[in-house]
């Protein structure tokens, strides 16, 4: 069900025009407006430079990986879903990786920034993208699955968060969430991204079921290219030489190794071998009610 963003009311149609209030968003694009005050950057995250981002998810190896990764807890764990809802989904490289995996969901994506949602809707134009505030998202019960990915780091209060995704998942649907992990890992890419924590896996767990959900699988992953994340991120460099594009740049054969690690260490998740630590999280949880 969809619900206005002005009126919270449920009397809104498939083309976001509410009867009760007359609300009717701006198109741009194609892109409802159904936030317009959050559209573009406001200063409380980062100011990411969105080609360059987008053209990173089609090749970069960890990028590439998180996307097949998200694609095979889908169908394991959800092969029945039928609609997904990516909270936070920024330039679409998620969208592209699952709709060409998974042809049959309907995927429904949005953000509050408008530069990155036109890009990611040049890319994959049969996806619908929304922009939006993730804080107050217009669903309730809509979704099979609602996801987040390497979004709710950035978040005050991820727990609220958590919460609205609750609402917006169907009794009995799934949730799929990445973050970051290990505070020890910390460094200046987190402060440029305006992180607000990288993640223990109890804190994880913990947020999530307070949401209301049922935990059904956590594991670090990005743990055979920790070795590798370890040299890049904690190397001291001096505070005016860095680059928030660096990490975006990878040489082909260093590219091509961390891809086959990445490979191996999907087979080991699929096999369920414990890995305990990792540069990130993946948690998949069911709505309890």
């Amino acid at each position: 069900m969809r619900v206005c963003p002005q009126c919270a009311s449920n009397t809104i149609s498939e083309t976001w025009h509410c009867d009760r209030c007359r609300f009717a968003p701006q198109l741009i694009d194609g892109i409802p407006l159904l936030a317009p005050g959050v559209a573009e950057w406001t200063g409380d995250d980062a100011q990411y430079r969105y080609p360059e981002l987008r053209q990173a998810e089609t090749r970069h190896f960890w990028f590439v990986s998180r996307s097949q990764l998200i694609a095979w807890s889908i169908r394991r764990y959800f092969p029945e879903a039928t609609s997904f809802f990516d909270v936070g989904c920024g330039t679409g490289g998620v969208e592209a990786s699952i709709s060409r995996l998974s042809p049959s969901l309907a995927i429904v994506a949005g953000d509050a920034q408008l530069s990155g949602l036109r890009l990611a809707k040049q890319h994959v134009p049969d996806v619908e993208f929304i922009q939006c505030d993730i804080r107050a998202l217009p669903f309730a019960g809509e979704f099979a699955i609602t996801g987040a990915f390497d979004v709710l780091e950035h978040l005050d209060d991820d727990l609220s968060v958590l919460r609205q995704m609750h609402r917006v998942t169907r009794p009995g649907g799934g949730l799929i969430v990445t973050v970051p992990q290990h505070q020890w890992l910390w460094s200046e890419v987190d402060d440029f991204s305006h992180h607000r924590r990288r993640y223990a896996r109890a804190e994880l767990e913990q947020r999530i079921k307070a949401a209301g959900f049922k935990v059904l699988r956590l594991t670090s992953f990005m743990s055979l290219t920790l070795p590798a994340l370890l040299v890049s991120r904690l190397r001291p460099r001096a505070r005016t030489d860095f680059d928030p594009s660096r990490e975006l740049r990878i040489g082909r054969v260093s590219n091509a190794v961390l891809s086959a690690a990445c490979t191996i260490e999907r087979r080991l998740i699929a096999a369920q071998v414990p890995l305990l630590a990792g540069g990130s999280l993946l948690a998949i949880a069911q709505r309890l009610d």
